[in-house]
């Protein structure tokens, strides 16, 4: 074992010999090579769709897709109207009401437009059926008519608590828009627009506030997360580093000769992504600052064992050389491992994390080539001073050492118990995926979109495309009844806001029909008269206003829409699986299907993340074990490694179970990204144990000693980088990424703690016969020696 340990440093050896010979010719390659790279940055783009954080095959966008297909698209821009005198029924209001709706016509790829103002009522004159807009020259009303339209809004069902509130005092208009699929232009053009209008009419009637949501809005407000993440959160990281490093490295060549190798690797990994043409989505645009932390440690490992050699007396060159001996190992494992890890992301759900785990893969791999390759090059070139403070530190680290081995036992089980305690709380830990919830108040479409919630109507919905069996049959009484007992039974649960049912259409028309009685406000019982009805109040619609959003072409379907209050994911689900089950047992065979929408895939995203992730996870927890079995070359030490690998995760989900208790689609990718990076401190203090072993036949405690004195400084500085930069994650507006930043961080923090006080005294407890052995060995070769 120690003839292929000596041939494969030699190697090593003869590399960094030639990496100095060469170090000109490689640092100019290393930068034309990367600016060609780095080029097919200009082919990046942000994905303004929020569709884009779910599979082709993912059962609840395809039924979204499918109620899509039939029925006019619910691609919207919300805008929500407050008078400050807190009333809507006023003529001046009114009158606003009215501008805004004619104006939205006027935002890019408009179809439908719905507000109070142009509501089509349906009254009775004679023996005619008048559709008009509910309010028309709202300047010209009088107080009692503008009263009765009041009275007429809060009495129609599908007006109240949908685009008029139970109070009034703040009215919406719904602008539906049918996107061409140009997601690079199409977004901001309908956006910026309406933000115009928004912007406009507040200018010009000062006791009016406007706010706007929808799901156009929320495309808008990803692609806005994106931007504001990389243009504020990459400089702070970058600031950052800088710091910790010149702290830590006291040298300000190395600290800038990392800086470089950070940089080179986040454009390279950055230009690759754009030469695949991958669209931007905020976690895929966390990349850059992903790749800065984790390129940062194997610059670390190297410059600390090159910068402690020199304080040895070494000369830079020699340095170099014997840093690369010592390093290239665990640095080429620990990239390994690493990539593995954010690799193992192909398995979850989403795509973006396809794109974020693939991007930082290929970044990770980039920093180690550069970090062998392009960073001692530029070591040679650069002077470097350096301040004799080598002992202190080791003498820390030497007490430190000293302290572990002395306290191995109450340490390794006193730190297993606490780490087992502490995962009981993984439990407390409910999945919740609100995408609302995604962003934090800082974002505009948040703080619009609860003052909606709170003050108009819900954002969450459940739709079902309800089936009548054949051509024309939704005029049928029994299938009308159906529906309305549907809609009855959802009106009772008090999570639900407002349901919008076909039903209530043909109800309403039923009292027109006679007379606008009230007593007729029900449902007729001869299926042919009511398709009369339904034929005459179409032919009486405008354009843009038809039922085109409610039934389908043919007549033998139609839209159910139930409207939620600001609920979990897991309520959510509730409530669509209680629907569902709710036809099935009620309904019969064509009137049974499955609820959709956009909030419903998200409530379902982090459950089938969690599930694909766990196979993800598995796999590189598999591959990884391998790599290490064959690079450590024991199959023990392999296995044994795994121990401290998965005890920061599960520690880290008990913990926010604790503290939080709600996971998120970003959060349940945190176990497959941090396995990969959690082994690095695993990898340095284990290659480092195996080398006092190996070559210096040491004791196991000798060895624990020998590699908490030249790799804990090192660990310390790179779990301290990678703390700060996930800290910095945790800084963004976009709270799938803040907590993942914050789980990640917490998991880094636990890694070197186990790494420190649960490893070491792991290792002498299982190799503690093995110690006992030497010991009496040494004693008896001093005894012989002395002959005693």
């Amino acid at each position: 074992m120690k003839e292929a340990t000596s041939r494969s440093e030699n190697a090593v050896v003869n590399y960094g010999q030639w990496v100095l010979r060469w170090r000109w010719v490689i640092i100019l390659a290393s930068l034309a090579i990367s600016g060609f790279l780095a080029s097919g940055a200009q082919n990046l783009w942000l994905n303004t769709n929020y569709r884009a954080f779910f599979s082709e095959d993912n059962p609840q966008l395809l039924s979204f897709e499918a109620l899509q297909d039939i029925y006019t698209k619910n691609d919207n821009i919300l805008f929500v109207l407050e008078p400050k005198n807190g009333e809507v029924f006023t003529r001046e209001n009114l009158a606003v009401l009215e501008d805004l709706t004619r104006q939205a016509w006027q935002i890019p790829y408009t179809i439908r437009v719905d507000a109070v103002s142009n509501f089509q009522h349906t009254r009775a004159e004679g023996d005619e059926l008048i559709v008009e807009d509910l309010v028309e020259g709202a300047l010209d009303m009088t107080p009692e008519q503008a009263a009765a339209a009041k009275g007429i809004a809060l009495a129609e069902l599908n007006l109240y608590k949908r685009l008029i509130s139970a109070k009034t005092h703040v009215t919406g208009v719904n602008v539906t828009l049918q996107l061409p699929g140009n997601e690079f232009t199409e977004i901001p053009e309908a956006v910026t627009f309406a933000r115009n209008t928004a912007q406009q009419l507040e200018a010009q009637h000062p006791g009016l506030a406007v706010h706007l949501t929808g799901t156009v809005m929320l495309n808008n407000a990803f692609s806005e997360a994106a931007t504001e993440d990389m243009q504020t959160l990459v400089p702070l990281m970058y600031a950052g580093m800088f710091a910790v490093m010149i702290l830590l490295l006291r040298s300000l060549s190395s600290t800038l000769a990392t800086l470089a190798v950070v940089t080179l690797s986040s454009v390279v990994a950055m230009g690759l992504a754009g030469w695949f043409r991958i669209g931007l989505t905020p976690p895929s645009a966390q990349a850059p600052t992903m790749i800065m932390t984790l390129a940062i440690a194997d610059s670390i490992h190297i410059l600390v064992t090159m910068l402690r050699e020199m304080r040895h007396g070494r000369p830079k060159r020699d340095a170099i050389v014997e840093s690369l001996r010592i390093n290239m190992q665990p640095v080429f494992l620990t990239s390994l491992t690493t990539a593995i890890g954010f690799l193992s992301m192909n398995f979850s759900d989403a795509p973006p994390f396809h794109h974020l785990g693939n991007t930082t893969a290929a970044g990770v791999m980039a920093a180690f080539i550069f970090s062998v390759l392009f960073l001692p090059a530029l070591m040679a070139v650069l002077p470097v001073r350096i301040k004799r403070q080598a002992e202190k530190t080791t003498a820390r680290f030497d007490r430190f050492a000293s302290f572990v081995i002395g306290r191995r036992q109450p340490l390794l089980w006193g730190s297993g118990l606490a780490v087992l305690l502490v995962s009981i709380f993984i439990t407390k830990n409910e999945l919740n995926d609100q995408f609302v919830g995604y962003f934090d108040e800082r974002i505009e479409f948040r703080r619009d979109t609860d003052f909606a919630v709170e003050n108009l109507s819900g954002i969450y919905q459940v739709e079902f495309s309800i089936g009548a069996g054949q051509s024309g049959a939704i005029s049928d009484p029994a299938y009308l009844h159906k529906l309305e007992e549907f809609a009855a039974w959802y009106r009772t649960r008090p999570e639900v806001v407002h349901v919008n049912s076909f039903s209530e259409v043909m109800k309403r028309l039923n009292k027109n029909m006679h007379g606008d009685d009230p007593a007729f406000y029900r449902l007729r019982d001869q299926r042919d008269l009511a398709a009369q009805y339904l034929l005459l109040y179409e032919m009486s619609l405008p354009y843009g206003l038809d039922l085109n959003n409610q039934i389908n072409v043919d007549k033998s379907a139609t839209r159910f829409v139930v409207t939620l209050d600001d609920i979990s994911s897991l309520q959510l689900r509730q409530i669509a699986t209680a629907g569902e089950d709710w036809l099935k047992t009620n309904a019969p065979p064509h009137m049974q299907t499955n609820g959709a929408s956009a909030a419903v895939m998200f409530a379902y995203i982090s459950g089938r993340n969690i599930e694909s992730m766990l196979w993800g996870t598995t796999a590189a927890l598999v591959i990884i074990s391998l790599a290490l079995m064959v690079v450590l070359r024991s199959v023990k030490f392999g296995l044994l490694s795994l121990v401290p690998n998965l005890f920061p995760a599960a520690a880290a989900f008990g913990i926010w179970g604790l503290l939080v208790g709600q996971i998120n689609m970003g959060l349940s990718i945190v176990t497959g990204m941090t396995l990969g990076i959690v082994v690095d401190d695993t990898v340095h203090f284990l290659t480092k144990y195996l080398r006092a072993r190996r070559e210096n036949d040491l004791t196991p405690s000798e060895a624990v000693r020998y590699a908490f004195s030249s790799v804990g400084l090192a660990l310390v500085a790179t779990s301290l980088i990678l703390t700060i930069g996930f800290g910095v994650l945790s800084l963004s507006s976009f709270e799938m990424n803040a907590g993942m930043g914050q789980l990640t961080a917490i998991t880094i923090v636990l890694a070197l703690a186990i790494d420190f006080f649960f490893l070491p005294p792991l290792l002498m407890k299982v190799e503690g016969r093995r110690e006992r052995e030497m010991k009496k060995s040494k004693i008896a070769a001093a005894l012989a020696a002395t002959g005693g």
